[in-house]
């Protein structure tokens, strides 16, 4: 068979293989967020192979970049924000025609601030608005829904905000947060210390008056349109049915492959 007439079946094969859909592109799971995910061994891609829909960087500014690691002297130059997140979350939106997962929901990238915000804030806004194009974006008071929302914690304040009249990140509040007045396009999330309002720790019955409390907290936060999330928390399946079962919208886990299988069931 001549070489032209091999080299055009290969290629009619190579190109049906590609237009078919991907079968084993995980379901994404809206329950579950991959806390400090930079310490798996794929940063962002071992939580996306297992379809979390919110991931989570802390990050330290470093000789004026943007690093990720949970302690200061962690920090390795070639672990920056953008190579570890920013690059190949918009790389897989633009391949996935606009979304993280193709056809799928947006995406949380909760970003920890280890540095002073009024030191590291600007340059994390500056890097942020580079890939406003796949970023939810307010203007004013609209919202321009996009693949992957920006949502900022640790060292943060609400004043990071004053005078924008563009914002490429929202807040992550504090319990305290449930009174305030602020949209829930600015703190569309609750989080906070398990242990600092809960003493049960996913053994046995959760106390009736902790239950109560818990679902006291979710409830306001939803009437106001915002998710819940606990953060130093249990992290095994009998605790995480519990927070489900009390309507908290996120299972805060490290634990990827366990997180998959719970929900999967």
């Amino acid at each position: 068979m001549p070489n032209s007439r091999v080299l055009f079946l290969l290629f009619g094969i190579l190109s049906a293989c590609a237009s078919l859909p991907a079968q084993d592109s995980p379901k994404p799971l809206l329950r579950v967020h991959a806390h400090n995910d930079y310490e798996h061994k794929r940063p962002l891609f071992d939580a996306l192979d297992h379809g979390f829909c919110s991931v989570e960087a802390d990050i330290y500014l470093v000789d004026g970049q943007l690093l990720v690691a949970h302690q200061r002297n962690q920090v390795k130059p070639e672990r920056t924000l953008q190579k570890l997140y920013l690059d190949p979350l918009r790389q897989r939106v633009r391949k996935n025609g606009g979304r993280v997962y193709a056809g799928g929901p947006e995406v949380v990238l909760l970003i920890d601030l280890k540095t002073d915000w009024k030191i590291i804030y600007p340059v994390l806004r500056e890097t942020l608005a580079g890939y406003a194009d796949m970023l939810t974006v307010c203007r004013g008071d609209v919202t321009e829904t996009n693949a992957v929302l920006a949502i900022i914690t640790g060292n943060r304040s609400r004043n990071m905000f004053t005078g924008e009249s563009v914002r490429y990140a929202a807040y992550d509040g504090d319990l305290e947060d449930l009174d305030s007045s602020a949209p829930a396009s600015q703190i569309p999330w609750i989080s906070s210390n398990w242990g600092r309002t809960f003493h049960w720790r996913g053994v046995g019955t959760i106390p009736t008056e902790e239950q109560k409390k818990l679902k006291e907290i979710v409830g306001k936060a939803h009437g106001q349109g915002r998710r819940v999330r606990f953060w130093g928390a249990p992290d095994f399946p009998e605790f995480w049915r519990e927070l489900l079962s009390d309507g908290v919208d996120l299972i805060n886990t490290d634990d990827l492959d366990g997180a998959q299988r719970f929900l999967s069931q």
